[in-house]
């Protein structure tokens, strides 16, 4: 069975911080550009970031460019997202997910679904 798995998430005040990490279940994550996704109560789900194969490109929303930063190791099969700056805003439920790569060396924020969505992880930041 191919499962994502999200962990990292918590309650952390405004201006602070969280990493959260995504492994695989089934198959190989370095096979496959990753994307981080979040799903705030009442809103569709949209991509926060994504990271190629190798990890020479990423991209980012703009509302998380200069705060949040992704990041793989293939030899642990993981990849990170270090949120920093952390806005209520920033609120919602995190996924990672395959995503699709026009190329290699590219990622874009659409999901490949090479699995299915996990569980998540909560984020919520609050005073």
């Amino acid at each position: 069975q191919l499962q994502l798995l999200e962990s990292g998430g918590g309650l952390v005040q405004p201006g602070g911080s969280l990493r959260l990490s995504c492994a695989t279940s089934g198959f190989t994550l370095d096979y496959y550009a990753i994307g981080w996704f979040r799903q705030a109560p009442g809103k569709e789900r949209e991509g926060v970031s994504c990271i190629s194969r190798s990890g020479g490109s990423t991209n980012y929303a703009d509302s998380v460019k200069g705060r949040f930063t992704i990041s793989r190791d293939n030899a642990k099969n993981t990849v990170y997202l270090q949120m920093n700056s952390l806005k209520p805003e920033d609120t919602a439920v995190y996924y990672c997910q395959t995503v699709i790569a026009p190329i290699q060396a590219m990622c874009m924020m659409a999901p490949l679904m090479v699995a299915s969505w996990g569980q998540g992880t909560q984020v919520t930041v609050s005073s």
